[in-house]
This record gives C-alpha cells, structure tokens and sequence, in this order.
C-alpha cells in the first residue's frame, strides 16, 4: 500500500523549457532581444513569466546543466550556492540526491519532534568524604550510581490542528524501577490548546489538561486526571508545577488526590514576564510569584514562595555571550530549608550540541556537581554528588572538572572540519588544476586562528579556501569564518585573522584580514 501513497512530489508534472521556448536540447538560445520581441507578441502575463522564467535557466550553462539532470525540482534544492559552479552533471546529481536525502531527514525530525532525556545520579561523595569501617578494608572508594531515569517521546501529526504523542518513562531509584507509557492526543484550539492523556504505568491513569490565553497578555494552565489500581481511586487537578497529594480511606476504598498548582502568567513588558502560582494540598500549599526578564545578551529570574513547609525566595542571572556561543549563570536560593548556591556555564561545541556544568553549594545538600550534554532533542544529565557538607576540595574539583572537559570536547569541532576536508580532496585537485592550466587563483598557504599566533599554531584552511574560488574568483562576506565549510573555531572568545598566500598571473601575494572583514581575491589585482 505504501506505492499508492507515496510522495506527492513524485508525481508532480514538470514545465519542458526546451519544449516551451520551441528550440533543441544541443542549440544556443537566441538573444536576449529576440526574446524580447517574442515576448510582445504574448499578450497574457502568465505566459511572459514563463518565458523569462525558463530564458533565465537555459542562458545559464549551470543552472542548465541542473535542468537537464534533474528538471525543475533540482533547481529548487537549496545548497547549490557554494557548489554549482564546481561540478559536473553527473555529481550534480550526487549532490542532488544527498541534498535530498538530507531534506527528508529534517523534514521526517519536525513531524516527529523525537524527545528524550536520560538522566544518570552518582553518589561519588565517598572519594572526598570517605567512611572508614574498621571491619570493611577498601583500598578505591566506591561511587555509586544511586539512580537511573530515561524519558523518550515522538509527535504523529494527524491535521494541523491534532496531534498525537507517543511518550515513555524508566527509572530506577535505590534498587526500585518504575515506568509508564502515555498516549496523548492534543488539538490546538483559537485561543489555547486541550489534550486527553492516557497512561499504563502504575495502574491505568486517564487526563485532561489544557491552556487557555485569557487576554492579550494573560494565559492560563489547567488540568486534571484520573488514577485506577488494585483498590483504589485516584482523582487529581493539575496545571504545571509542585504536585501534592492528600489521602482519604473509605472502607477499603482509597481515594488520594493530587493537587497542582494553579498558574496564571502575564506580560508585563516587552521583556518581562510575571507568573502567579496557586498550589494547594495536604501536606504542600503555597503560593508563589516569579518575575522573569529576558533580552538578547541577559535573563533575569526572581522567584517568592511562600507556603507549607518551605518559604524561600531565590534569584538567577544569565549572562549570554552570543559571538562565543557561551552563557554564564549564577543562582542563590535562600529559605528555611537552608541555602544553596550555584554558578555554571552553557556552551555550544558544535551546530546541533551543548554541553552544560553546574556546580551547587548548599547547606544541607553538600556538593553536587551537574554535567549536562544536549544533542538536537536529546538531553543527558549526570548530577554527580561529590559531598555532603561543603569541603574546599569538593568545590574545587567541581569546578575545574567542567574546565577539563571543556578542553576535551573543543578537538570535536577540529576533527569535524578535519573530516569536512577530507571529503574536499577530489574537488580541490579539480579545482587546482582548471586555475593551474588557465594560470588563476592559486590559494598556496590559508591559515586561521588568532592574531598574533605563527602559522604553525594556526589552522591550515588552504583546501576548504580553495575549493570556494569560482572562475578565478574568492568572495568572502564580513561574517566569522569559522562558519565555512571546512573551517573550526580554535580559539573561542578571542580575535581571530585569516592569512592567505596565493598566486594569480604567476605572481605571488599575501594578505591578512580579520575574522569578520570581508576578501574578495585577487581584488585590484585582476584589473
């Protein structure tokens, strides 16, 4: 059944230029002035576009040669810009076909959105802090993994407005594992959404929940759910954050409700953001407010809750560094469970990956040290448990371990731009030899990485440099070169220059420009 069905682009019908402009697939076009005139005697304006539209492709060598391989579709492919001009028909349709493929995966990723998150607990607090028994004679201290939890979702859309959410949980705490699955259906509607949940877990478990924008600068969450097991009835009213629950027994017949929280949330500026959250429940009520500002380059979040058993008010700052892909956080929480503080920094190692460290310091909870990695959807979380009091060496190792990996991580974008040429060699001998034999742009030395670094220290770029030179041409626009193909950041954070050795009408030259200015070779030279 899956051929009755298949891609709709298939079957599309495409225009024959060579047909419509009533000329051979082998033969020159005419003038740009004998289209002219028979465009005047074309009095219906679609027909004009059609002309000028199929002229512009078959004047065009490149474009022509895309049409006569791939048709009009290989025309709308996007990634042509940085390799039309190097290639020949048949590895235009390699490229095609790649490009294609690669279409398809990200068109297959926004339908399905794929989620998960894996999160690994260690106690490693016996490394710092070691417990010494008399009758128990270690020589390694032991780290424990005190717990394990994984999450997984996919969205199956059904219509524009309906969707439909696959999504599954383990986890495993102290020797004692968990899991459900849930089956969510979620229609958008004009001023909100509502969803139906269905869960097999921990007994079966039916919910409803939903969000409604009360006013231009108001919205609401709400939601409720209905929990089944072996004798017992569990209704609950949710909405999003601080669940509680509370038990009644009536002969034999247990009924537990869970409460959550109640929240309301308006726009109080064009940055800022209040939210008012109402939690009520046996053992956990409260009320709390958070005012959170958020710009371009900060983040500001203060939060006050007041409630049973807990009051606190805790503060964040987030410093983000675009031009670095870095964010810097500092946090503190100060209440009558006691204080903690946290400091940390997110930074983004390649296009689709982050890592994240945090380290807390608190009264009672110790040391914790959280090493987070995000790759696309996917999010790996190592809270790693260093001490249960707040020792010098437990902080200073949460500190400098991220500080290490960081190190480590930063040769990945090398050995990616490494592969990225590796790929460049047929092209940039081509290329090479067509500027040899007509005596162009040679690109000898290119290397990049920071201003007063030798060229030994520096990242050799003269393959990636060479195979963008197009007919004795090199167009650099005023971005990061670290954003071409076959290029890395090698020094983040500080002031980077490209120096090129070339040669054009065998003469040699060189220059050097910053990371951000543009370079057209050979420039003044050609004329």
């Amino acid at each position: 059944m899956d051929d009755d069905f298949g891609d709709e682009s298939s079957t599309i019908i495409e225009e024959d230029y060579y047909t419509f402009l009533n000329v051979p697939k082998n033969s020159n076009l005419p003038s740009g002035q004998a289209c002219g005139r028979c465009t005047k005697e074309i009095e219906a304006e679609a027909l004009f576009n059609r002309l000028k539209t199929a002229y512009e492709v078959l004047s065009d060598p490149h474009k022509r040669a895309i049409y006569d391989s791939l048709g009009v579709r290989g025309l709308e492919t996007d990634g042509w810009e940085l390799t039309l001009r190097q290639k020949t028909p048949a590895e235009i349709r390699e490229e095609y076909e790649r490009l294609e493929k690669e279409r398809e995966a990200r068109a297959l990723q926004q339908k399905t959105n794929p989620r998960g998150n894996v999160t690994v607990m260690i106690n490693a607090t016996e490394i710092l802090s070691p417990y010494y028994d008399e009758f128990d004679e270690k020589i390694i201290p032991s780290v424990e993994v005190s717990g394990i939890s994984m999450t997984q979702s996919i969205d199956a859309p059904l219509t524009l407005r309906d969707t439909v959410t696959l999504s599954g949980s383990l986890s495993s705490q102290k020797g004692i594992g968990n899991g459900a699955f849930t089956v969510s259906g979620r229609r958008l509607l004009n001023k909100g959404w509502v969803a139906v949940d269905l869960t097999a877990g921990n007994g079966p478990a039916v919910g409803v929940k939903g969000s409604r924008t009360l006013s231009q600068k108001v919205f609401a969450n709400f939601g409720g759910s209905l929990n089944l097991r072996s004798n017992v009835l569990v209704p609950a009213f949710m909405s999003c954050m601080y669940p509680s629950s509370f038990n009644l027994l009536f002969k034999g017949l247990s009924i537990k409700f869970r409460i959550f929280p109640t929240a309301l949330a308006c726009q109080l500026s064009k940055h800022t953001v209040g939210y008012l959250t109402y939690n009520i429940g046996g053992s956990a009520r409260s009320m709390s407010t958070v005012v959170e500002q958020n710009t371009e380059k900060h983040q500001f979040q203060l939060t006050l809750l007041v409630g049973i058993p807990h009051c606190y008010v805790s503060a964040a700052y987030t410093r983000k560094l675009l031009e670095q892909e870095l964010k810097l956080r500092v946090a503190t929480k100060v209440g009558t469970f006691g204080v903690l503080a946290e400091y940390g920094a997110e930074k983004k190692i390649s296009k689709y990956s982050s890592v994240v460290a945090t380290v807390s310091v608190g009264v009672p909870t110790g040391v914790t040290l959280k090493i987070k990695y995000i790759r696309s959807t996917q999010t790996f979380i190592f809270p790693i448990h260093l001490s249960e009091e707040i020792i010098p060496a437990a902080v200073f190792y949460a500190t400098v371990t991220p500080l290490c990996i960081f190190f480590v991580v930063k040769k990945l974008p090398k050995e990616e731009a490494e592969s990225s040429i590796d790929l460049m060699s047929a092209t940039f001998a081509r290329i090479r030899e067509d500027e040899s034999k007509t005596k162009g742009l040679i690109i000898d030395v290119a290397t990049y990485g920071k201003a007063d670094s030798t060229d030994e220290e520096r990242f050799d770029v003269t393959i990636p440099l060479q195979c963008l030179v197009r007919n004795s041409q090199l167009n650099l626009h005023a971005t990061p070169k670290s954003e071409l193909p076959g290029f890395y950041d090698p020094c983040v954070g500080e002031d980077k220059t490209l120096r090129v050795q070339f040669t054009y009408r065998e003469k040699n030259h060189s220059m050097e420009i910053n990371d951000k200015e543009p370079l057209q070779l050979p420039g003044l030279l050609g004329k």
